[in-house]
């Protein structure tokens, strides 16, 4: 009977304490959402899609056997909705995917005002994008650090939801995994992964810490049925942040490069190799005038670490190298012919990348056209569906611009600007030297159709 009793003396003694720190626990959480909600926003971007007159140029200005044919093409205009995170001077970080061709971005803050967004630029290898609004009182998310994450940490995610009704819907869970790739989302992979709910629309919104820091930006989600079922993708922030950075002050992303061709370890080549066990990866080739060239890496190397960071990916050493800046060097520790060896390579630029936003510097800057533009490239050339990979190519329009307005679109590629012809950004850039605000221009723009025509626009 003594014994009962101090089990429930010792009961009621610990209900209290465990509901006081349920209680603290629930708080922290509010606490956190009070505070970082303001900074996440609501994303709604209007896309158009065109459809040709299945008869071509051939119009019909009446009702052909009693159907009315359109003329040449139709547009049907689709909204996108997503979400954001303000992170400083009016920028605002969301995904790729999100504003992807997108004609008008507007962005909804959590107080419901609403400002028309800027595309500053954007990553598809990443699926980062870089907004801006012209507002000066909206509180910047805090940034954390998610080198330094650990699988079963609490998280908060942040977003809106299915619809802009739902704007800063609050979730909670834990880091489920980190360093996931091979997802066929991007180029570059190492998602978090996470239980907190995510679903349609919270692409582009904030993951959250318990010291209300921002450590990623919510991506996707694996599920048959299109809605949560436990498994989110996060981009890490640092990695946002150097896509960000780079985007905001040099119109790219900069991206280092090693030069080598990499494959994934298995048991038989492992076994083949002579190594002790499966770690590492594989260099299968290596490119000419490369750094690796330079540094005397070969075929048949297995890279273990970078700077006694291990990694164990093809992923991962992508990742790894691509976040650096050329110039930087790095030592490599390999594995060659059963011994290791240390390697120190200077990374070069990765030469495949192209401009990613309008051209920074005065000449560019000095008149405002109503559109931004970029290097052409394969990559564009192929979302435009361009037959060129030359010359610069139109990438957003200003709604409500005299250039939209004469049916200037994202895709259509500048083939001269006041007679001179546009071949990369240097020629934009020097025929622009010369325009002066006011100035009526004359530039010959060709579509993603071939087809070409000459149009005017006022310089502002």
């Amino acid at each position: 009977m003594k014994k009962w009793i101090s089990v429930l003396l010792f009961l009621a003694i610990l209900i209290p304490v465990h509901a006081q720190d349920l209680k603290a626990f629930s708080t922290q959480f509010a606490d956190i959402a009070e505070k970082v909600s303001p900074s996440v926003v609501t994303i709604t971007a209007q896309k158009v899609t065109k459809i040709q007159n299945p008869f071509g140029d051939f119009d019909f200005p009446f009702d052909f056997f009693g159907f009315n044919v359109p003329n040449k093409e139709r547009e049907y205009r689709s909204s996108a909705l997503g979400s954001g995170v303000v992170v400083e001077n009016g920028y605002v970080i969301t995904n790729n995917h999100v504003i992807d061709q997108a004609e008008e971005i507007k962005v909804v803050l959590s107080d419901k005002r609403e400002f028309d967004a800027e595309l500053i630029g954007a990553d598809s290898k990443t699926d980062i994008a870089v907004l801006k609004i012209k507002a000066d009182d909206i509180p910047a998310a805090k940034l954390g650090d998610s080198d330094i994450l650990r699988v079963g940490e609490w998280v908060l995610a942040i977003g809106s939801p299915f619809s802009t009704r739902l704007g800063n819907t609050v979730t909670h869970g834990i880091i489920s995994g980190l360093g996931r790739s091979g997802m066929q989302l991007s180029t570059y992979e190492s998602y978090i992964q996470t239980d907190a709910s995510i679903n349609p629309g919270n692409s582009g919104g904030a993951l959250v810490n318990l010291d209300g820091e921002v450590i990623g930006i919510n991506s996707a989600i694996m599920s048959r049925s299109g809605g949560s079922n436990g498994i989110g993708f996060a981009i890490p922030i640092n990695l946002a942040k150097k896509v960000m950075n780079d985007i905001v002050k040099q119109g790219r992303v900069i991206r280092a490069w090693l030069g080598v061709s990499i494959q994934e370890l298995n048991q038989d080549l492992s076994e083949t190799l002579g190594l002790k066990d499966v770690q590492g990866i594989l260099i299968s080739d290596i490119m000419e005038d490369s750094p690796a060239k330079d540094a005397k890496l070969a075929a048949g190397d297995v890279i273990i670490k970078v700077n006694e960071q291990q990694v164990r990916t093809p992923s991962e050493l992508q990742l790894n190298i691509s976040s650096r800046y050329p110039g930087e060097s790095v030592k490599l520790t390999v594995i060659r012919e059963g011994k290791s060896k240390l390697i120190t390579v200077k990374l070069a630029e990765m030469p495949s990348d192209e401009p990613l936003a309008a051209a920074s510097g005065d000449a560019a800057a000095t008149v405002d056209l109503g559109f931004t533009v970029q290097s052409n490239s394969e990559e564009l050339a192929k979302q435009y569906g361009l037959d060129s990979r030359k010359g610069v190519v139109i990438v957003s329009v200003d709604p409500g611009s005299e250039i939209q307005q004469k049916g200037v679109r994202p895709g259509d590629r500048i083939v001269t600007l006041e007679r001179k012809t546009i071949e990369s950004m240097s020629d934009y850039n020097k025929a622009l030297e010369g325009v002066q605000k006011d100035q009526t221009i004359l530039l010959l723009i060709e579509t993603k159709n071939g087809t070409k025509r000459f149009i005017t626009v006022k310089a502002k």
